[in-house]
């Protein structure tokens, strides 16, 4: 039976759900637009007395915490933007401004010197200037570049620590947001300004700053480095730009974000099974939640604070354990920033369709039985097509991410790495990610950037030199082409991972090594190619032998195959797991300690 459309994609809680969200959404513009006509003294008023409030129900030993003096809690969460945020823990941040092709324009930060010995001098300007490898960095989904550097400890943030390890560091915004929130042909009053999506971003924000960048650095390369939709939107433009993985040398990518299973809440859930024409009625068709600054603006921090949890916890089901309630204080304030309705439901059609597409455009009408699948496919991002080197580090409790799924529609050269109690924002605000997240971000730098990794085919993550094999005692690479079945994301846990060198064109023999029985096709042997060549005629059949034999010379170290290896043991990182696949070998692991690395 064929169902219809919009009405027929719920059922009846579904609808009740619906309507309930829909009325709280409507109360909550209501109030906004009562609000926005209140003079400031109303709006202190309201603050003081939630703060009173607050502070009658919270318990004593919480008072006293909050009385204590907390300069940098108060000066973070209370700086006006990103400049003032890098003054305050001694760096100078320049303020860039990139055109797109579409005539957005997009607000770049840059962090170049460090914090002492550099000042007035030259970076990356010319002959006489310092000359320094170029990391640019992208925020993620209703967001800015303040995320990156709202922290209360100079060690905990990412771009300070890579400026002091030498780097050229930029950070780029998404159009519409705080520091892109203009266009040369749109007024951010009309709908024409929010009519962007992903797509925008894929299309012309990211190899247009990505350009940018380039130019004024004289480069010929940059590492990027993005969070949650900041990876996806790289993700994105790799795939539908195959010059611009000349451009970047590697992609490191935090709590990846590509195609969501889901939300958690039934609520939620409807509104992303809901047809895009319904969203729009709910949040209009410019930027979305632009109310949000209202109620910082009205509540006291810890109220706020507090909200900010329950609506994560409600949303995704985080706990947000792992971010400090002073953390949280002075960079819950940075959290927002506006971007449009149209690149939220963006999102709502991805995680609806299990794919990793482009914007759907053609809405089907009202109680049309057409089967229009049949006819009609919105065009998926080819991210198999991505040259450029890709370091997944996910979070083991980080709702949002699929690493099976996400898996199957990359390259097989991809590495992936887990903080197993890791969530999504604990990349950007965790109290031990200096510790468990920094050092796969230094080290994945330290392997690729400034490298052609293009002309460099057999260059592969913890390698350098000979190419080295990582092994829980031993090693087995399953003969296969993808597939990411449960068996062979098996892990093997208890001990560290060793390393050992293997020879650059010897042959491997393979056994199975782990504690379940696996098998696996035996790669075929020199033999069996020779006699399959001499069966064959014609000069496009030799020159295909050719190539194969020649393909085999060159990539003998090629891991498709299975089996162990025994050699000596070096060690500086423990890990719980580890397991590569394909040529170039996708790894996943699992980290606990991590401060030392051997390559």
């Amino acid at each position: 039976m064929v169902r219809i459309p919009v009405l027929g994609r719920l059922f009846w809680r579904e609808y009740i759900a619906l309507a309930g969200s829909l009325i709280l959404i409507f109360l909550e513009g209501w109030i906004r637009v009562i609000t926005l006509g209140l003079p400031q003294p109303i709006i202190r008023f309201c603050y003081n007395r939630s703060k009173n409030l607050f502070n009658v129900f919270s318990s004593a030993q919480g008072s006293q915490s909050r009385s204590k003096p907390k300069s940098i809690i108060r000066s973070v969460a209370g700086a006006s933007d990103f400049v003032d945020l890098c003054a305050l823990f001694g760096y100078y941040a320049e303020e860039h401004v990139v055109q797109t092709g579409d005539g957005y324009l997009l607000g770049v930060h840059r962090l170049c010197l460090k914090k002492q010995g550099e000042d007035g001098m030259r970076v990356n300007a010319g002959r006489g200037s310092l000359q320094k490898k170029v990391v640019y960095l992208h925020h993620g989904l209703l967001m800015n570049s303040e995320v990156w550097v709202s922290l209360t400890e100079k060690e905990r943030c990412l771009p300070f620590m890579l400026v002091e390890r030498g780097y050229d560091v930029w950070l780029g915004n998404n159009r519409g947001n705080k520091y892109s929130k203009k266009s040369v042909r749109f007024s951010p009053a009309s709908s024409e300004f929010w009519d962007f999506s992903m797509d925008q971003f894929a299309f012309h924000d990211i190899p247009d700053s990505i350009d940018y960048i380039l130019a004024t650095t004289s480069q010929s390369s940059l590492s990027y480095v993005g969070f949650s939709q900041g990876t996806a939107q790289a993700f994105a433009t790799l795939s539908i730009h195959p010059t611009l993985n000349d451009k970047v040398d590697v992609f490191i990518a935090l709590a990846p974000a590509m195609s969501p299973a889901g939300l958690r809440n039934g609520v939620v859930d409807a509104l992303v099974r809901a047809s895009p024409e319904v969203l729009f009625l709910a949040f209009g068709r410019r930027s979305i939640l632009s109310s949000a600054t209202m109620w910082q603006s009205i509540l006291y921090p810890p109220i706020f604070v507090r909200i900010i949890d329950m609506s994560l916890s409600f949303l995704f089901d985080w706990s947000s354990k792992n971010i400090s309630i002073d953390q949280k204080l002075a960079a819950y304030p940075h959290l927002y920033s506006f971007t449009s309705t149209k690149s939220v439901v963006h999102w709502f059609q991805i995680i609806r369709n299990k794919s990793f597409q482009m914007f759907d455009d053609d809405v089907q009408a009202p109680l049309s039985l057409g089967a229009s699948d049949r006819y009609y496919r919105v065009a998926k991002f080819p991210t198999r097509n991505i040259k450029t080197p890709i370091v997944l580090v996910y979070g083991g409790s980080d709702s949002l991410v699929d690493i099976r799924v996400m898996l199957k529609e990359l390259p097989r050269h991809t590495v992936a790495k887990e903080i197993p109690h890791f969530e999504h924002l604990d990349f950007l605000w965790g109290q031990e990610v200096e510790t468990l997240v920094f050092p796969h971000v230094f080290e994945a730098l330290s392997e690729y950037a400034g490298r052609d990794h293009l002309k460099s085919p057999g260059l592969t993550y913890k390698s350098t030199g000979n190419r080295h094999l990582a092994v829980n005692g031993s090693s087995s690479y399953p003969e296969d082409d993808g597939d990411m079945s449960d068996s062979n994301l098996e892990t093997n846990k208890g001990s560290a991972r060793h390393y050992m060198p293997l020879p650059k064109a010897s042959p491997r023999r393979f056994s199975p090594t782990t504690s379940r029985s696996r098998k696996y096709a035996s790669p075929p042997s020199s033999s069996s190619t020779e006699q399959t060549s001499a069966s064959m005629d014609g000069a496009s059949d030799r020159r295909t032998a050719a190539q194969s034999k020649s393909r085999g010379s060159i990539l003998g170290n090629s891991i498709k195959h299975t089996g162990k290896r025994s050699g000596s043991v070096s060690s500086t990182r423990s890990v719980d797991s580890t397991k590569r696949f394909g040529e170039g070998g996708i790894s996943i692991g699992a980290s606990k300690a991590t401060t030392g690395f051997s390559t």
